[in-house]
């Protein structure tokens, strides 16, 4: 199976993606909703959590992981790739990839979590391939909250987008990179708030992409996976609300599972 794992349950966003790139996969899901959001912790602790998660998956059968935490990605994927002997994908390099092979890409913006944007991660990644770039962040933290209480279409959720892009906005960005796996969920209100000249990316979509490409490249692993087409999701903490809206990510009903840690 494709393990996928995520400080909650934002990384349904990178579920769907895979269900439309690879739909004959069986996937296993676990956001880790007793513990969110990691973007406020030490790199030390979120560390140690993705660990957890993905002990978690790899003990239910997953054989390849998928790091759908951009927080945990920007600080955990090396510890992972030391610990594990599987195939582990983070959700940064793919993005990072499709931004700086933008057309138009020459002024970059990304907006994250606090330990994302703290980490710099993105800044170091694009300049090591393109040191032309102009690379501008900004750390969006009430964003993850607002999603997870189903708050999409809400004035409130509007008006902090707006004052958190505005920034951005200034610096004339031409490309904008969605450094956090809740944010598509608010993707036409950030479309709208930063500008229809500047091009949005879906860090979910680009990791779907190089998950698919990985598989296609390496048809002994594809081969050595399930494909019922079944997915399974688990959670740290099972709320009706969670419930409520893993549905708005998968846009499809799912079962939220519930594993106490």
């Amino acid at each position: 199976m494709i393990g996928v794992f995520d400080s909650g349950i934002g990384g349904l966003t990178v579920v769907r993606a895979l269900k439309q790139h690879l739909p004959e996969y069986d996937i296993l899901y676990f956001g880790d909703t007793a513990r969110t959001p990691y973007g406020t912790k030490s790199p030390e602790t979120v560390i140690q959590y993705a660990i957890e998660d993905a002990e978690i998956l790899l003990d239910r059968g997953a054989r390849i992981l998928v790091v759908g935490c951009n927080t945990a990605s920007s600080v955990a994927t090396d510890t992972l790739r030391e610990r594990f002997d599987v195939p582990i994908f983070e959700v940064i390099s793919p993005s990072v990839r499709m931004a700086v092979s933008a057309p138009k890409g020459r002024r970059i913006g990304i907006i994250g979590t606090r330990a994302t944007v703290n980490s710099r991660v993105y800044e170091e990644k694009i300049r090591a391939v393109r040191p032309d770039m102009k690379v501008y962040a900004a750390a969006c933290p009430l964003l993850v909250p607002l999603v997870e209480e189903g708050w999409l279409k809400k004035g409130e959720t509007r008006r902090i987008v707006k004052k958190y892009l505005h920034p951005l906005k200034l610096k004339q960005i031409d490309t904008l990179i969605l450094g956090c796996t809740h944010y598509p969920l608010l993707k036409e209100i950030i479309q709208e708030k930063i500008g229809k000249r500047v091009k949005v990316i879906d860090s979910s979509e680009a990791l779907a992409s190089s998950v698919k490409d990985f598989l296609r490249e390496h048809p002994n692993i594809a081969g050595s996976l399930k494909k019922n087409g079944a997915c399974q999701f688990y959670v740290s903490d099972l709320t009706a609300q969670s419930q409520k809206v893993a549905g708005s990510f998968l846009k499809t009903a799912a079962k939220l599972q519930h594993i106490k840690l």
